[in-house]
């Protein structure tokens, strides 16, 4: 079940926007962007981090660490692809294969799921999962 927000929009397409423009943050470079669409406490597992991170603080000083030693992936595209958004109230869902394309390497795809809640009338990703598929 998808509401429509203000504007027409219904949550799935709000919810979807937001993805993308998460990831349109991170080519860019902007951080203050992407942290937009994190609750301040959101887990974060992915396959390639240092075990769960269970805070932004904690994703925070992750990144902070990997930027400043020159680690920070650069990559020509980033996609979030086979979309599938469900809504119950506050609470949503969204599930996507995310691909990766660094620079003269293949592309990686990863399998994606976030939990988001609404705050204050926006989407927030509470719960970030992410597993690495390969190439």
């Amino acid at each position: 079940m998808s509401e429509t927000t203000s504007g027409g929009v219904t949550d799935v397409e709000a919810i979807s926007a937001g993805v993308d423009d998460m990831y349109e943050a991170f080519l860019r470079g902007d951080r203050a962007r992407f942290d937009a669409h994190l609750h301040a406490e959101v887990t974060v597992w992915e396959t390639h981090l240092p075990g769960p991170l269970r805070t932004r603080a904690e994703l925070d000083a992750y990144r902070e660490e990997r930027d400043n030693s020159g680690a920070r992936p650069v990559l020509d595209g980033l996609s979030a692809r086979d979309r599938r958004i469900d809504v119950w109230g506050d609470t949503a869902v969204a599930r996507y294969v995310l691909v990766a394309e660094p620079p003269g390497a293949p592309a990686e795809h990863s399998r994606v799921t976030d939990v988001l809640r609404r705050t204050g009338g926006t989407w927030l990703i509470v719960h970030h999962h992410s597993e690495l598929l390969g190439p």
